[in-house]
């Protein structure tokens, strides 16, 4: 097969689908890899590196669209990549169709078929190829979070780890996954006052046993919800339903019963955002401020470290990509949970949440695949 990876273009995004090391691992299964030039300079892989590993190396995304039977890359496509899909072509990458209408049917107008990286499942129920990225948006988000919250930057003044003498800041965390897990680690790292919120009770024990008494666990209920976001300095929104628009949990009311100067950070943004006042921001301009609350919303925050990011996405997707290299629409066929990512093919939509959010007929992907 012939497999493409245009440089990134969406603001501030320095990831690469590829890294040379995942070329050679493509050249070695027989298949042929287009690069397009300065696609790996976020990462320090310059092209030779990529010659190195066995790709041929093109001007410009252009050629990868029109030459390539499968796109490998990191973030949904934009306006000017969609259009230039088609039929017959594999797009392998981050979507998040379900709070975007104009790239849905932007991809449902090309016939391409799309494969989201955020909806592939394994064997316990959870999202491989989405948990790097959320490891490195948790951590991350407490490090956005402690710069916003500084006053130069429109936030209290807190320090999260206080000093001798002075009480450390309050973060609460909505969401026990593993964009949670990984922002309570952080900030108890920091040695913050740190409260995870979540509905489940199992689940709740188990993040209790990880900390050993670090952090503090709360039942979600409307109650609850309010006294944590109001008594902190800082909330993450880590709450995520596969493939669908997260909830949104915290009210436009509820930001007047919150600290003037704190920090809310909605890692959920890719969802559509777990906050009624959220809307997506960029690394360019990460934050804006409503009703005395400094809002950070950066739908690709794993971007700002691309080297780590790079890496960890591509320890997560090599496998099922060559999968799909190998064998085609054969392999959604045979996995189902490498067809569970199947979101869009040949104009139909074949995810239920994203469906269902969208306000389309659903068509069961093992129903449209038609691999005889």
């Amino acid at each position: 097969m012939l497999v493409g990876c245009p440089k990134e273009i969406k603001n501030h995004e320095y990831r690469v689908g590829l890294t040379p090391g995942a070329v050679r691992e493509y050249v070695a299964h027989g298949h042929k890899v287009l690069i397009e030039t300065g696609a790996g300079g976020g990462i320090g892989a310059d092209d030779n590196a990529y010659i190195a590993a066995g790709a041929e190396i093109v001007g410009s995304a252009k050629d990868i669209f029109s030459r390539a039977d499968m796109v490998v890359k990191v973030k949904e496509p934009q306006p000017s990549e969609w259009v230039q899909l088609r039929e017959g072509q594999i797009l392998y990458t981050y979507l998040h169709l379900a709070p975007d209408p104009e790239q849905t049917k932007g991809l449902l107008e090309s016939g391409v078929t799309a494969v989201a990286y955020e909806t592939v499942t394994d064997e316990r129920g959870g999202l491989p190829l989405l948990a790097p990225m959320s490891e490195v948006a948790g951590r991350l988000a407490i490090q956005a979070g402690a710069t916003a919250l500084q006053k130069a930057h429109g936030g209290r003044g807190v320090l999260l780890g206080g000093v001798p003498g002075v009480l450390p800041g309050k973060v609460t965390v909505i969401g026990g996954g593993v964009v949670g897990l990984h922002s309570a680690r952080m900030a108890a790292g920091l040695g913050a006052e740190v409260t995870i919120i979540d509905r489940s009770l199992p689940r709740l024990r188990q993040l209790d046993d990880i900390f050993a008494g670090r952090v503090r666990t709360l039942y979600s209920t409307i109650d609850s919800l309010e006294q944590a976001v109001f008594a902190a300095d800082l909330v993450i929104g880590a709450v995520l339903i596969p493939g669908a628009a997260a909830p949104k949990l915290v009210t436009r009311e509820m930001l007047s019963g919150m600290k003037k100067g704190a920090v809310i950070v909605d890692v959920a943004i890719d969802q559509g955002g777990c906050f009624e006042t959220s809307h997506a921001t960029t690394h360019s301009h990460p934050t804006y401020e409503v009703d005395g609350v400094v809002h950070y919303c950066v739908a690709n925050m794993p971007g700002a470290v691309p080297v780590t990011s790079t890496e960890a996405l591509n320890n997560a997707t090599l496998m099922h990509g060559l999968a799909l290299a190998d064998r085609g629409l054969r392999a959604l066929a045979e996995d189902r949970h490498l067809r569970n990512g199947l979101n869009v093919h040949r104009g139909r939509i074949t995810n239920r949440p994203v469906a269902d959010a969208l306000g389309y007929e659903m068509h069961a992907p093992e129903m449209v695949l038609n691999v005889a």
